[in-house]
């Protein structure tokens, strides 16, 4: 894991640079809020319901406005994108198909799914410098580790 985090913290990880692809997105976001949505994970974990709300009048698909049957759809998105049931897809357990991305094994994509999940992997020492170069890398942008 140490080694990971050395990656990261220096840039080298898989599908380039992760601060730079944050930060352009929610500035983007900012700029053209009509077409781009800058959601975070632990708003949907915190609010899902809502989120996915959000989400759908984003796409100009939003539920119903009878409460039962906005409900009820609402929920079968919830359950059709849960965590719990993608990771026991077929298309999901083999790393079949990874030719064009062979680094990651699709196995990687499909932890526990809980906010804080990193606790369970990183020392305090590598989360001090993770926050220290994610306070330097957001500086500025109107995000910041409150935000996460």
């Amino acid at each position: 894991m140490e080694r990971a985090v050395e990656g990261f913290c220096g840039g080298v990880i898989p599908y380039g640079p992760f601060y730079k692809h944050v930060v352009e997105y929610w500035e983007e976001s900012r700029r053209r809020p009509e077409k781009v949505l800058f959601l975070e994970y632990e708003e949907l974990c915190r609010e899902p319901k809502e989120q996915v709300r959000r989400l759908a009048s984003f796409l100009r698909k939003p539920f119903g406005l009878d409460e039962d049957n906005g409900d009820a759809e609402v929920e079968k998105v919830l359950w059709r994108s849960s965590l719990n049931r993608l990771k026991e897809l077929e298309v999901n357990k083999s790393d079949e198909g990874l030719e064009l991305a062979p680094i990651i094994p699709k196995s990687s994509f499909f932890r526990k799914g809980t906010v804080g999940g990193w606790k369970n992997y990183l020392t305090p020492q590598m989360a001090h410098r993770i926050d220290l170069l994610t306070e330097q890398k957001l500086q500025g942008t109107g995000l910041s580790l409150d935000d996460f």
